[in-house]
């Protein structure tokens, strides 16, 4: 894995450090950081690996969709922790990954305080507010709110946070709760996770109506406030009717071609393509047994890069980013542990090998750098790899926020 340097801002901040622990909160024993799994061996040289390093500290990188906690040592213990809503963020795997900033986006269907099943707007709070407090707490990891933020956090060697939620199930009918949200910082807002909710359809509904007309009145406010929208989750017609709705650019933080991997997850060429003309781009996902495809059946970074090359020759190199959607610890007893908070892929599953986790692209620590290495060892130029790693994702937010 091509782990970067540690960033000479980070002192070394362990999350909710400032309290006491087992008075204060409840203590885990965690995942580790950093070398949970084997090293992703791209084969570069060392000019490569050079380059990669150049690169990430030239350009700036930005993650379109991270979980970046720290998750138990032992994933059964992982509703227990949720409920606590002190979910760890890896501060030190981040001060290693290369990156400038971060689409953070909680774990909202996972926060579990009050509800085992989700999707709450009290749970969703208490998520929040307990991340953001221990964030202030240190000085290497700094909230964004804007693009300014984002350019001061590369001049300063800082890594910037953008809160982001992957659904608005949470705000129910209450449209005010966009500004609420925009009020503790939120600056992106997914439409429906998987489920279907008072916005419209997700992606696991046998039929998708299409964005609602409160849906359409939610994405007024977002385009009013400046909320970056995302339609990863959604059924293919809400997508469809929310970039049509939308006055600027949405995004598809964290997903890949339904040509290349056909499931519901995946989106079709229909959907990837209006999102690009109207000036939107699609971030290439990579949690496990997500973005698979014939040539890679074992989930890994060449999978990933499948997708990543077939929307590049779908609707060019400008409209296609990176949402790798990792965390540090153990993604697939997440995907076990919460199946029925998330709902499921509607219609035909292919087989395929199960993994214990995504060799290459395990945690936002690794990512960026094996993603580069890959673009490097593939011989992309360096204006098209900063396009690709935040180049892309700024030109949306400049018209979005």
């Amino acid at each position: 894995m091509l782990l970067q340097e540690p960033a000479s801002r980070y002192q070394g901040h362990k999350s909710y450090s400032y309290l006491e622990p087992h008075a204060d909160y409840r203590v885990f024993e965690l995942a580790p950081e950093i070398g949970r799994v084997p090293e992703h061996d791209l084969g570069l040289s060392d000019a490569q690996r050079q380059r990669v390093t150049r690169l990430l500290a030239e350009h700036i990188a930005i993650s379109l969709h991270e979980h970046p906690v720290i998750l138990p040592a032992d994933v059964t213990e992982l509703r227990a922790y949720n409920r606590t809503a002190r979910q760890r963020t890896g501060y030190e795997g981040l001060a290693r990954s290369g990156l400038t900033a971060v689409f953070d986006n909680f774990m909202a269907g996972a926060s579990c305080v009050t509800s085992e099943n989700g999707w709450k707007w009290n749970d969703l709070i208490y998520a929040l507010g307990m991340r953001m407090s221990d964030l202030h707490q240190q000085d290497y990891v700094t909230l964004a709110t804007s693009l300014s933020d984002i350019r001061a956090a590369k001049r300063d060697g800082r890594l910037a946070l953008v809160a982001g939620l992957e659904c608005c199930t949470p705000i129910e009918n209450e449209l005010d709760r966009i500004d609420i949200l925009y009020g503790f910082g939120v600056r992106q807002l997914g439409i429906a996770y998987s489920q279907a909710n008072m916005l419209g359809g997700g992606l696991s509904e046998a039929r998708d109506g299409g964005l609602t007309h409160f849906g359409r009145r939610a994405v007024d406010r977002m385009n009013k406030l400046g909320i970056a929208i995302d339609v990863s989750h959604s059924g293919d017609q809400t997508c469809l009717d929310t970039i049509e709705a939308s006055r600027v650019p949405v995004f598809i933080t964290h997903a890949g071609a339904r040509s290349v991997w056909n499931t519901s997850r995946m989106k079709p060429d229909e959907v990837i393509r209006a999102c690009a003309e109207r000036g939107g781009v699609i971030g290439i996902e990579a949690a496990p047994h997500t973005t698979l495809s014939e040539a890679h059946l074992e989930h890994s970074l060449e999978s990933v890069m499948d997708h990543f090359s077939y929307c590049v020759d779908l609707v060019g190199i400008d409209h296609v980013t990176f949402g790798p959607d990792t965390m540090f610890g153990d993604h697939v007893g997440v995907h076990q542990t919460y199946a029925g908070n998330y709902g499921h892929d509607s219609g035909h599953k292919p087989a395929h090998p199960r993994v214990e986790y995504v060799s290459g692209v395990e945690n936002p620590g690794e990512a960026f750098g094996n993603i580069v290495g890959w673009l490097v060892k593939h011989d992309y130029s360096d204006d098209e790899i900063a396009k690709v790693i935040g180049g892309n994702t700024i030109r949306v937010l400049e018209q979005v926020w």
